[in-house]
């Protein structure tokens, strides 16, 4: 299959300018102005722009958390990915604990083998890791699976002390790969947790209100220093506050190798959605919990001057009729996550582009190729290039949509509510091409299944 896109605004992290684009295969062949080559389908992309194909570096399919799973599959999570842009999802396989993490990537194969509609890739979530197992570490990164995710929240479930952290981080530093941290102080904020109940404290609010943005920060602090003693580069997931930030931002200005990624939601929601009437504010428990709002100014400040690296969604759904309201009781059972791997492409383009937050580059950078660099996809994915894997979106700058759970356009996800109901945004993925498949074409999905396993590269590291 060849594809020929004719007449667009190339843009990628660096670059921006007018051509046509000539696929051949799986690969980009040629770039050039009036290409007169023949292929099997011409794209006029008169007056719409070219991005590489967008890279999610945080979901969850098919996780199991809170007595149940979150409802996307690799199936339906990739096809709502493609719809809104994304071409690659780096997922996080779980080991269990006491078992080997060679055992919990051999799951999370066996759940996307066959059903992905785009590529993906893994981190490992490691839970504990006693000295004898380390060389597993060396045989996930000869498997492609180059980072690894350590909690320091949810004690008895995901939690690991600070020994296993030294212990994991010291291994993956010797080995050329990359520590994913969530960073909260999960003993800390378990008492708080204790307190509230005691005190009848039951409603959905009460998960925002009893993780308090210093034990975020405290988190921060701490897996920073550990990973500066143990020499491995570090990356911290979903960043929500500004005294974490503050953090990140005191460790970069000495040297540290520390990276951070924030979310969507972080970025346009706030905690007055938790205060709605009734049991609405199930909807967005997610941990880290939502901020104040002013807290927003700050991390569009991270994005613009490089501090915040990259955009991820955290995406790990759960329906609220038979899962979220497990916990209609007790803030404490209400499974923890939120849909969001669809809406990502255009919530950045309209409140970062269109606002006036972010340059054009900067939106591809932070949608795409920072997260190709950071885990070692690039320059197979996350830029347009010879060479490079044709994995490109058609985007429209000026076509507006609602975003509803009603919106055939803009809902893919299977889950009964949409994050982000009701938000009108600019800028949509129109046409959406994974390594010269074309996936989605005007909001219609025209290719299911075909995604592949991505080995990714070491850090410091290119995959090619």
């Amino acid at each position: 299959m060849s594809l020929l896109i004719k007449n667009g605004r190339v843009v990628t992290a660096t670059d921006d300018y007018f051509a046509d684009i000539y696929v051949d295969g799986e690969t980009i062949v040629q770039i050039g102005k009036n290409l007169t080559v023949e292929a099997d389908r011409t794209i006029d992309a008169t007056g719409k722009m070219v991005f590489p194909g967008g890279i999610d570096s945080h979901t969850h399919f098919d996780l199991p958390f809170g007595g149940t799973s979150s409802n996307d599959d690799f199936r339906t999570g990739t096809i709502a990915a493609a719809h809104g842009g994304t071409t690659t999802c780096i997922d996080f396989a779980v080991q269990n604990k006491g078992e080997s993490t060679i055992k919990g990537l051999d799951t999370w194969h066996k759940k996307a083998d066959g059903v992905a509609t785009i590529d993906y890739s893994f981190h490992m979530i490691v839970t504990d890791m006693p000295v004898e197992r380390l060389p597993e570490l060396e045989k996930l990164a000869e498997e492609g699976v180059t980072s690894y995710k350590l909690f320091m929240a949810y004690p008895g479930v995901l939690y690991v002390d600070d020994g296993t952290l030294y212990r994991a981080f010291r291994q993956a530093g010797d080995n050329g790969t990359r520590i994913c941290m969530h960073a909260e102080n999960g003993i800390v904020i378990d008492e708080i947790v204790r307190e509230a109940i005691a005190d009848g404290k039951m409603g959905p609010k009460y998960h925002a209100l009893t993780r308090p943005t210093r034990m975020e920060a405290e988190g921060v602090h701490r897996a920073i220093a550990i990973a500066e003693v143990a020499n491995v580069p570090l990356y911290i997931v979903h960043l929500s506050c500004s005294d974490a930030l503050d953090e990140v931002k005191r460790a970069r200005a000495r040297g540290v190798d520390v990276m951070a990624e924030t979310c969507p939601q972080y970025l346009v929601l706030d905690q007055t959605a938790y205060f709605q009437e009734g049991f609405e504010g199930a909807k967005y428990v997610m941990t880290p919990a939502l901020r104040e709002k002013w807290n927003q100014d700050v991390l569009w400040k991270g994005l613009e001057f490089g501090h915040l690296a990259n955009i991820a969604t955290d995406h790990c759904p759960f329906c609220m009729k038979g899962q979220k309201d497990l916990g209609k009781d007790d803030f404490r059972k209400i499974p923890n996550g939120a849909p969001g791997v669809e809406n990502r492409m255009s919530l950045m383009y309209h409140y970062g582009v269109v606002e006036g937050r972010l340059s054009l580059n900067r939106f591809v950078e932070l949608t795409s190729t920072a997260a190709a660099k950071t885990f070692g996809l690039f320059p197979k994915k996350g830029t347009i290039a010879i060479g490079s894997d044709a994995d490109l979106v058609v985007f429209d700058p000026e076509r507006k949509e609602t975003v509803s759970v009603h919106n055939a356009f803009t809902h893919h996800m299977n889950v009964d509510y949409s994050t982000y109901e009701g938000f009108e945004l600019q800028g949509w993925s129109e046409i959406v091409i994974s390594r010269g498949r074309v996936i989605c074409d005007q909001g219609k999905l025209v290719t299911e299944g075909g995604g592949q396993f991505i080995k990714r590269a070491r850090h410091g590291e290119l995959l090619r």
